[in-house]
């Protein structure tokens, strides 16, 4: 029985990461990234509650070359797809590793962080044990290791 119940929450956690598309709120109109739900699975800089705030993404240089570190650290990191680059912007989408949900990470250019506004969110289920922080903070943790540091 035990088995049997563990196969069907398997299925249903498979059907569910097969199924889901990206919201239609990234980038939204305003030219801001969409504010996060109530629900405890989304990041983002521009929250102003403790449980969605996280800093920015600080990253020296124009907007093309930060945009090209971001792209450059996003693509070593494991089960990561950017889906679009471009113009301050960047969207990627990562998987988890058993049942392959999909989360959605935004990136978007501000000359005033320098830097970039920063978004992460689950597109199902309620809770993401913290997996949206984690990425944020490996991705700045990545960027920080990348910087190269040149004799004048």
């Amino acid at each position: 029985m035990v088995a049997v119940l563990a196969l069907l929450l398997a299925g249903r956690f498979a059907y569910m990461s097969m199924t889901t598309r990206p919201p239609d709120d990234l980038l939204a109109a305003s030219g801001r990234l969409a504010p996060c739900p109530e629900s405890p699975n989304c990041v983002s800089s521009l929250a102003e509650d403790k449980n969605h705030q996280i800093a920015p993404l600080a990253v020296h240089g124009t907007a093309d070359a930060a945009l090209e570190r971001v792209i450059q650290t996003i693509e070593a990191m494991t089960r990561a797809r950017i889906v679009t680059s471009g113009e301050g912007y960047l969207h990627a989408e990562f998987s988890s590793r058993l049942f392959r949900f999909v989360d959605d990470l935004e990136l978007l250019y501000d000359d005033n962080v320098p830097g970039f506004q920063v978004r992460s969110a689950s597109r199902a289920g309620y809770s993401d044990m913290g997996a949206n922080r984690k990425r944020v903070e490996a991705l700045r943790a990545g960027l920080a290791a990348a910087v190269v540091v040149t004799a004048e």
